[in-house]
């Protein structure tokens, strides 16, 4: 009988080895927590197709981002449910928009958290859209004066970063020119380079309030059959200033986000957005699947395929687990730490 030279499972049969030659580690230091506040007070209301996720006024935003950093997750990203929407964003860059006061409450009452910020007109607009309409469409050039209004409200508010995801071509030159000329050329920007137009947003939607009221956004999201289109739009991003380059979605899109961390030695982020973590949540409930386990493989290929932070919902559980000695208390059944 023939015996090959090279076992692979000699390594594998003791977790003590396993773990000495694990290629790739999960920390809770890689995570940031997306959190959706709320215009008013005493709100706290679940969204039903994002189990453990809400909407929150902004005291109970404190409350659950000061438990967010007891876990030892650095960092949160806040998007806004605003008291009233116009055709043009308005409370997107208002002084007392309702992302701004959150910031200021946040860093006030978590002051060691790093807030960073989502950069978009989707959510305060009452069309829904990412942008300024025009014949139909988002005008390009006319949005990008708000976006960098708006990232230059949320610097003046305290946010430690700004994170622009609306899609809109030179958005990054110009919200970086506009905070460099304002005294803010310290505070970094991830852009969301690379974001599909997904079938994966869908509870996000319903979470932020933001389903268009016509059309959809694929004039200005990517073709989800698109590879290559990807580095363009991505190194446009790094010539323009970008900090921190981002994929969204995650999990459908990890061989982008590998071609972009073989092409760029920036940061490299990922979103495990909306519907991935909802369906994970559904199999979980219903028994399907070790919700836990699936957790932590999933948050682990965003890390092997080359990301440095990742934007998930699992970011509270998957601290929890890792404090917990997961590894320990799945005996070797999960390649995470």
């Amino acid at each position: 009988m023939f015996f090959p030279q090279f076992r692979a499972r000699r390594i594998r049969g003791k977790e003590v080895f396993r773990r000495m030659v694990r290629e790739n580690a999960l920390s809770a230091n890689d995570l940031i927590y997306p959190m959706f506040s709320a215009f008013g007070k005493g709100i706290r209301k679940e969204i039903s197709s994002m189990p453990g996720i809400y909407q929150q006024s902004i005291e109970y935003i404190v409350e659950e981002a000061q438990e967010v950093y007891e876990l030892g997750v650095p960092a949160v990203i806040l998007f806004g449910i605003p008291e009233t929407k116009d055709a043009v964003g308005s409370d997107a860059y208002a002084e007392h928009g309702i992302i701004q006061e959150t910031i200021r409450a946040l860093k006030k009452g978590v002051p060691g958290l790093a807030v960073i910020t989502d950069v978009c007109m989707c959510e305060y607009t009452d069309h829904g859209h990412c942008g300024i309409i025009k014949d139909g469409d988002v005008d390009n050039d006319a949005t990008l004066e708000l976006l960098a209004k708006e990232a230059l409200s949320h610097a003046q508010a305290g946010a430690d970063m700004v994170a622009p995801s609306d899609m809109m071509d030179g958005r990054v030159a110009a919200i970086r020119d506009t905070l460099d000329e304002n005294g803010f050329d310290h505070l970094p920007l991830m852009s969301y380079a690379v974001k599909y137009a997904s079938g994966y947003y869908g509870p996000f939607r319903e979470a932020a309030e933001s389903t268009p009221q016509f059309g959809d956004r694929r004039s200005y999201q990517m073709d989800p059959a698109n590879r290559r289109e990807a580095l363009r739009e991505a190194k446009m991003d790094v010539e323009e200033g970008a900090d921190i380059l981002m994929v969204k979605p995650g999990l459908p899109y990890l061989d982008i986000l590998r071609d972009l961390r073989e092409e760029f030695d920036l940061p490299m982020a990922v979103y495990n957005v909306s519907g991935e973590y909802s369906m994970i949540k559904a199999a979980g409930r219903m028994g399907w699947i070790d919700e836990e386990r699936v957790i932590m493989e999933t948050l682990l290929s965003f890390k092997r395929a080359g990301a440095d932070l990742i934007l998930t919902y699992h970011a509270k559980e998957a601290a929890r687990l890792l404090h917990k000695g997961y590894e320990a208390a799945r005996a070797g059944r999960c390649g995470c730490p």
